[in-house]
């Protein structure tokens, strides 16, 4: 009995490696086409419409449908209606999918960055919040018709980890001085109202706007899925004792 005891113990922990080998395989199999790769290192730093994608990389229609039902059957992307304009569906990369086999190194150089939303009163506010407690490359916030005040659960929220945001009043980002390195949309409606811009200058994640139910554990997951994302953001952006000299382009993908 004994005997047996020690060939079958192991069994549950030899079980679980081959499954992590088999979601490692079955996520290098979801890439190793070079359309697909190219999706996911388009939509690394940034979430970007089927449209988008199509523009930026060149890829037809079809073929670019095909490949997204590859990758999210791969659980490496999924789809999301947007909260403006309610025809369009944006693509975003899962990371924590990623992770497994894939560790981001600094691609990106920006001297600043600014986060925006509509109303500036939530979503850009903890972002650029999250993002200055991670990184030494400054960032701000505004919005493109901002409120009169800042949310309270906002505030809530941001207290939940250590942040102060009762200081924090809305801005319109006409108010803001100078051309940021780069622009973080954090709303959908902010992303559709001022477009792709240059390059990678303007990047885009959709998150669901939490003052439309206006509980509380909307405005905590909306602080989980930004701090998912500051942290796979600051992982690719150079510290600014890594920047480029000047004269050299900042906020743009930066070449080995």
């Amino acid at each position: 009995m004994m005997v047996i005891e020690q060939l079958t113990g192991p069994a549950p922990r030899a079980s679980e490696d081959h499954r992590a080998l088999g979601e490692r395989a079955r996520i290098h199999a979801a890439l190793a086409d070079p359309h697909r790769l190219a999706i996911v290192d388009e939509l690394s730093l940034s979430d970007r419409s089927p449209t988008e994608l199509h523009e930026r990389l060149e890829i037809s229609s079809n073929l670019l449908a095909h490949h997204l039902d590859v990758l999210e059957d791969a659980r490496l992307v999924e789809r999301l209606a947007s909260a403006g304009d309610r025809r369009r569906k944006y693509v975003r990369l899962l990371p924590e999918t990623l992770a497994a086999i894939w560790v981001p190194g600094p691609s990106i150089a920006p001297r600043t960055l600014l986060f925006v939303c509509t109303g500036n009163s939530a979503r850009s506010q903890l972002a650029a919040a999250l993002w200055n407690a991670r990184h030494d490359v400054p960032a701000g916030s505004a919005g493109t018709s901002p409120a009169g005040r800042m949310h309270p659960e906002a505030i809530r929220a941001a207290e939940l980890v250590g942040l102060d945001l009762r200081g924090a009043r809305p801005r319109s980002i006409d108010e803001i001085e100078g051309e940021p390195d780069l622009v973080v949309t954090v709303c959908d409606r902010a992303h559709e109202h001022l477009g792709t811009g240059p390059g990678d200058a303007r990047l885009h994640w959709s998150t669901p706007d939490p003052a439309e139910g206006g509980i509380p554990a909307a405005f905590d997951d909306t602080l989980r899925r930004l701090s998912e994302r500051v942290e796979f953001l600051a992982a690719r952006v150079a510290h600014r004792s890594q920047a480029a000299p000047a004269g050299r382009p900042h906020g743009r993908r930066t070449r080995p």
